[in-house]
């Protein structure tokens, strides 16, 4: 089956065509629904309910267009919200940059260093942890979706600048966190 016709399925009524669409793309719902939100059972639910939620949806869906990017701008968009609402999140002062975040790539990347790779991980997702739900949102969006400055502002319907501006206070935010880290 192919995406459209799954799409069409469900338009028609038909729910077995959600199967597909959640076999292709849970995965890296899940993924992302957790890297803004730090937790797993939480990213699950999230997910779960935006396919809930893409199925209510579907017949406002345009089929001409592609399906992932809709359906992951409704993950991200219950991520950020959820975390909004919740005491998770916590607030401290400035924020990161991408030299630091390249360094600590490049070290993971290392054969020979696999062991620290973990404790990087570990100092990046408790960085991660420390900025809002909107500057992690966007790191994630960058950093681990791939998507250009122009496809973020698009799909969250933001000004360019606000998202070069929220970017580039992520990484500031993100640079201060990481190099405490590496003083300790």
């Amino acid at each position: 089956m192919e995406e459209q016709q799954a799409i069409q399925r469900l338009k028609d009524g038909d729910i077995s065509g959600l199967e597909f669409l959640v076999a292709r793309h849970q995965v890296k719902a899940v993924r992302t629904a957790y890297l803004i939100t730090r937790d797993l059972g939480l990213a699950e639910d999230i997910v779960q309910d935006s396919f809930l939620q893409a199925y209510r949806a579907i017949r406002g869906f345009d089929s001409t267009r592609l399906f992932e990017p809709w359906f992951m701008r409704s993950v991200v968009n219950a991520s950020v919200k959820m975390m909004q609402r919740s005491a998770r999140q916590v607030q401290v002062g400035d924020e990161a940059d991408e030299s630091v975040l390249a360094e600590l790539a490049a070290r993971v990347e290392s054969v020979e260093s696999q062991v620290e790779s973990l404790e990087v991980q570990s100092q990046i997702w408790n960085a991660m942890q420390k900025l809002s739900p909107r500057q992690r949102t966007v790191v994630v969006q960058r950093y681990f979706l791939n998507m250009s400055e122009a496809e973020m502002a698009r799909k969250s319907g933001t000004a360019t600048g606000t998202i070069k501006w929220l970017l580039n206070a992520a990484r500031e935010r993100l640079r201060g966190l990481l190099a405490g880290r590496s003083e300790e």
